[in-house]
């Protein structure tokens, strides 16, 4: 009987456990320091949505910097950014079926490029740094033109537009067109 009792407060002890450990991974991730956010929107007759999670400038020089010029960026923080449309869309003149897509970007000091990647559900980067994007995976590729944003924007933020989607963090904005 003795040993009964021992073997159920031994299984018993494990279960609160994995219970805790289970709790803590299901954290808040509203509270996490780069939160997660959705940007939806129309363009046309296609439901664009972005989902990214969104880091803080916090006095940093962020692009050039903290996130490098000419050099890939998974275009959030945390896992890669998702780009997703329920319609065909023309980008710079290509068509990009409906779909998900990892969204990452390689900013230039005036020129940046945005890639729709077929992979999703990856983490945004390696150990090493580098950003998870297979380039075989790319589906399309398109520039845009980076410009001084009007005011400080803390927060990393993407807009849809009625003309496509806009990313805005730090001083800069930079508008992508759709059709």
């Amino acid at each position: 009987m003795k040993q009964g009792f021992i073997k159920k407060g031994i299984l018993l002890t494990f279960a609160v456990m994995l219970m805790t450990s289970l709790a803590w991974a299901q954290q808040d991730k509203a509270s996490l320091p780069s939160p997660p956010q959705t940007a939806t929107g129309k363009v046309g007759v296609a439901t664009i949505t972005i989902n990214y999670a969104s880091p803080s400038v916090k006095g940093r020089k962020i692009f050039g910097d903290l996130v490098p010029f000419d050099k890939v960026w998974r275009a959030g923080a945390n896992e890669a950014t998702i780009f997703e449309t329920d319609k065909a869309i023309q980008i710079d003149g290509k068509s990009l079926p409906a779909g998900k897509y990892s969204l990452y970007a390689q900013p230039g000091e005036s020129e940046w490029t945005f890639f729709f990647n077929s992979e999703v559900g990856q983490w945004g980067i390696k150990r090493t740094g580098e950003t998870t994007k297979d380039a075989s995976k790319d589906v399309l590729s398109v520039k845009a033109k980076p410009a001084k944003s009007a005011s400080l924007t803390e927060k990393l933020a993407y807009e849809i537009t009625p003309k496509g989607f806009v990313l805005r963090w730090e001083n800069v904005e930079v508008p992508v067109m759709i059709k």
